[in-house]
């Protein structure tokens, strides 16, 4: 890779972006960084010599960082927004599907623009600062905040393709592109910088950055440690699980991918550490931590992410957007919102949650245990085999009973039958079963005892939410709620401003809880802090009861807790399950019929592969991604390809 100091390259691309700079600032806050006079063009050879542009300069990199967030699209990469009809990393896991590409799996390759050309900048960055005409502290600052952004980028550089080549200053142009080419470091060694740039931004960036506001959309202390948190983890996983499927070829025989168990646990003790200094630091809790009641820890579970600026005690690092039909918006309610009650947006219920991940919601009678949701008198709940007019099916009289005494995550996070949206049920039917046992799953209608009752629930397509098999209806028999705004009136694009939590409280508990099981790590109290952390989390979602620490728990509470915040994906990655789980794998649905055999209409609930889906297979190669130019950079490339 050509990677190179070229101020003079920099001078167009920086004065067509002061604009998006400008718009970028409004939204990040006040500080005396990054609240700077809003300039139509700043000349690119004042861009690094003077504050005010270096700070525009940083305001860019963070728009840059690769968090991947609401405008995350696999397919096209970071701050995607045209037509990505929402598909995220959930649908490429065991969360959810989208309902217009139930069998998508592709993705972009952000190996320059999100890394080497943004590592780039970085260090033209961090080569400023020492000219600059602020003082000891603000720089000291500036240069923690350079810091973060080079660990989460390399941070995102290692989960994609493990060893990369590690440039910390850039080099001098010259004629000789030999001389420019860098080797690829071991993916020991460039986890390892991860977590020290970790520890160079720990060093020096503040506790709280200057600013009026609590938006928390700048890097502090606290960011910096919850990010080692997060890494620390993943490589420990990483060298703790490499062993499961240790891929060969000349990138694995040179170490530039794979681990050695040996060093799983000094990772996980990075994690443990880290965490704790968060936790003990008093900065942050877990928002509305002991709520009244399971209906009010609905209200608040949902609010924090609809919202994140009232659980600033909670939230560590957000990423915010701009005001309505602004470029740097976002289309989530949009593309999400149930069919039957969207406004002009003609796109809607693409992200479809899955029965694997319903069936991991705990009950609040049965603490600590995992029961799939309950459809069969005989219990066997693993069939996914469809209607079967010889099943004894359990009867309900709402389309929601199903889902009573479920964990109140479950109700603020995903939108099912018969729940309220904008004061409206959401019908999401996938039948009728007539008297005699016979099925209707297509366009129709039965007249029983002087009522018509139609497939889907009701006879209009806009009247309904599900099982039509056009793009705009969930096929898995569930659709988001997490992050949804319930009063949102979308009617076009760009129209959505939901900030996105890229770190929280909960998560670095989650982590600690992990890498403390993993481990086996017991000094300082840490198992009884692990257990207590993974209670407190399961507190705040209403529930009474303590349940012991094991790591089936954890990993339960990982899944719930963390749902579409794009994690379980490479949870499944680091563990190295993906190959496992996804081994002719098709996603599961869940479906309400209306049941006409009996006195009266009841529903049953059926559990079937999602229509339309296909047998899906995590190949092994996939736990790195190809390398591009490998002709012109001349480094090594991946296994397998």
């Amino acid at each position: 890779m050509f990677l190179f100091n070229s101020l003079n390259m920099m001078k167009i691309s920086i004065a067509k972006s002061m604009l998006t700079l400008a718009i970028l600032m409004s939204t990040m806050g006040c500080s005396k960084y990054l609240d700077v006079e809003p300039k139509n063009k700043i000349p690119g050879e004042k861009v690094l010599s003077d504050p005010n542009g270096v700070r525009s300069f940083l305001a860019e990199l963070y728009y840059q960082a690769p968090v991947e967030d609401h405008v995350f699209f696999p397919r096209a990469g970071f701050n995607a927004r045209e037509n990505t009809g929402f598909l995220s990393l959930a649908q490429y896991g065991l969360e959810a599907i989208h309902s217009e590409w139930p069998n998508w799996n592709e993705y972009a390759n952000d190996w320059w623009d999100k890394g080497y050309k943004l590592n780039r900048n970085i260090n033209i960055l961090l080569a400023a600062i020492p000219t600059l005409a602020l003082t000891e502290a603000d720089k000291k600052s500036l240069t923690g905040e350079a810091h973060f952004l080079r660990a989460y980028t390399y941070f995102e550089l290692a989960k994609w393709y493990g060893g990369v080549p590690i440039i910390a200053q850039n080099a001098d142009y010259t004629n000789d592109f030999e001389q420019l080419k860098v080797p690829r470091n071991t993916e020991k060694e460039t986890w390892d910088f991860v977590l020290a740039e970790c520890d160079r931004a720990i060093a020096g960036l503040p506790e709280k950055q200057a600013s009026t506001d609590e938006s928390k959309r700048r890097a502090t202390k606290w960011a910096a440690l919850a990010l080692k948190s997060r890494a620390a983890l993943y490589a420990g996983s990483l060298a703790k699980y490499w062993r499961v499927l240790p891929l060969s070829g000349e990138a694995a025989s040179k170490n530039l991918v794979g681990m050695k168990s040996a060093d799983a646990n000094g990772y996980y003790q990075q994690c443990i550490e880290a965490s704790l200094e968060l936790m003990n630091s008093g900065k942050f809790k877990l928002y509305q931590a002991n709520p009244a009641s399971v209906e009010v820890a609905i209200e608040n579970y949902q609010a924090m992410f609809v919202d994140p600026n009232v659980a600033t005690d909670e939230t560590i690092f957000v990423k915010g957007y701009a005001t309505v039909s602004n470029p740097l918006a976002h289309d989530l309610d949009g593309w999400n919102e149930p069919n039957q009650v969207a406004e002009g947006f003609p796109y809607h219920g693409r992200t479809n949650p899955v029965l694997e991940l319903i069936d991991q919601y705990e009950h609040y009678g049965s603490p600590g245990e995992i029961h799939p949701i309950h459809t069969r008198s005989d219990g066997k709940e693993a069939s996914v085999e469809g209607y079967k007019p010889t099943v004894d099916y359990l009867r309900y009289d709402r389309p929601d009973q199903v889902f009573d005494n479920l964990d109140a995550r479950f109700f603020a996070s995903i939108i099912y039958p018969n729940a309220v949206w904008k004061g409206q049920r959401i019908i999401i039917q996938g039948g009728i079963v007539r008297g005699d046992g016979s099925l209707l799953d297509s366009r129709g209608a039965v007249d029983w005892k002087g009522t018509t009752y139609y497939t889907y629930g009701k006879e209009q397509n806009t009247q309904y939410s599900g099982f039509d098999g056009s793009a705009n209806m969930t096929r898995s028999g569930f659709l988001m709620r997490k992050f949804m705004t319930e009063s949102a009136h979308i009617t076009n694009f760009k129209q959505s401003t939901t900030d996105f939590i890229d770190m929280r409280y909960a998560e670095v508990l989650l982590n600690l809880a992990e890498s403390v099981v993993e481990s086996g790590y017991t000094e300082n109290n840490a198992r009884q802090l692990a257990e207590d952390a993974i209670n407190a989390i399961r507190f705040r979602a209403g529930h009474t009861v303590k349940v012991g620490l094991t790591l089936e728990r954890v990993l339960r509470e990982r899944t719930v807790e963390l749902a579409f915040e794009n994690k379980q994906y490479w949870d499944m990655i680091r563990r190295r399950t993906f190959h496992v789980i996804f081994k002719n794998k098709q996603k599961e649905a869940l479906v309400p019929y209306l049941d006409l055999r009996g006195e009266s209409p009841k529903y049953i609930f059926v559990r079937r592969t999602v229509p339309g889906g296909v047998s899906n297979n995590f190949s092994d190669r996939d736990y790195y991604r190809p390398i591009p130019g490998i002709g012109g950079n001349g480094v090594v490339q991946n296994p397998q390809y």
